[in-house]
């Protein structure tokens, strides 16, 4: 199984996402969009993953790119179906791309905070198995003001109605960050219009409490084995790989067919400290 990971700086990584894909077999492809990397034909591919970045959607004279990289988010997900999963900037284009509107908010969400599900989400074959109100890490400006033709939202907050939202049986946004790593509010507190936005929010120095305040655990205590219904949610709040979301018996591909659940939750980071810098494609 491969899937193509679509990125807006090299900052905005899989992060903890790459162990799960390691874990599970998954090969994948990292394009660099902001470094003059091009979309690569869809063929090969059986998902598509798109990062943050502190572009907005409507940017599309300062970031040309922009203009196929949602040309070819709408095929991966209107013509061939692809599971797909969109991270903060990826839930908007995902929005964008296929006819809904994208804006800018108020005021930034900032924070590690709460969101809430939706019945639609209580209902989610993916989102479904998680806490009806859980803490996620959020630094965005924009947000999803009108969804697309046939969507419907899974999650929400009190300052944003559309935290996560489901298109189709596979196509998944969400506004809010899983993929942390011990580095990640370090890394993107340097990016100067990440760093505004939490100065505006939280003030001078608030990335310290913001970096302090991150939980250690964000989703499932358990691991779905091979071939079960079990509910998931690893990859929307640390939620279990969303490929196999269109046929929950199906085994992942490239996985360990035999795995067992594990009975506690998993930490953010392994044991030891600080990953190495993000490659730009695993094979």
């Amino acid at each position: 199984m491969r899937f193509l990971v679509l990125q807006h700086i090299d900052a905005e990584h899989p992060g903890i996402l790459r162990d799960f894909m390691a874990e599970d077999g998954v090969r994948w492809d990292a394009v660099e969009l902001d470094e003059g990397d091009a979309v690569p034909p869809l063929d090969g591919y059986d998902a598509m993953v798109v990062m943050g970045g502190p572009m907005d959607v409507w940017e599309e004279d300062a970031h040309p790119w922009l203009v196929p990289e949602k040309a070819a988010i709408a095929e991966a997900v209107r013509e061939r179906e692809l599971p797909f999963l969109g991270v903060c900037l990826g839930h908007q284009l995902l929005a964008d791309a296929l006819g809904g509107e994208v804006g800018a908010m108020r005021a930034p969400e900032v924070g590690v905070l709460d969101v809430e599900l939706t019945g639609e989400g209580r209902r989610d074959p993916v989102l479904g198995s998680a806490p009806a109100s859980f803490r996620v890490l959020q630094w965005h400006g924009a947000e999803v003001k009108r969804l697309p033709p046939d969507a419907v939202v899974l999650a929400r907050s009190p300052a944003c109605p559309v935290q996560a939202f489901r298109v189709g049986g596979s196509a998944f946004g969400i506004q809010y960050h899983v993929e942390l790593t011990d580095a990640t509010v370090r890394e993107w507190g340097v990016i100067p219009e990440y760093a505004a936005a939490l100065e505006q929010t939280l003030g001078a120095g608030g990335w310290i409490g913001c970096r302090r305040a991150r939980p250690r655990t964000w989703g499932s205590s358990t691991r779905t084995r091979a071939g079960s219904t079990t509910p998931s949610w690893r990859w929307c709040g640390n939620a279990r790989p969303f490929a196999d979301s269109r046929d929950r018996r199906r085994p992942v591909e490239g996985g360990s067919p035999g795995r067992t659940s594990v009975p506690t939750a998993r930490p953010l980071v392994p044991e030891g400290g600080r990953r190495p810098p993000p490659p730009r494609s695993e094979r």
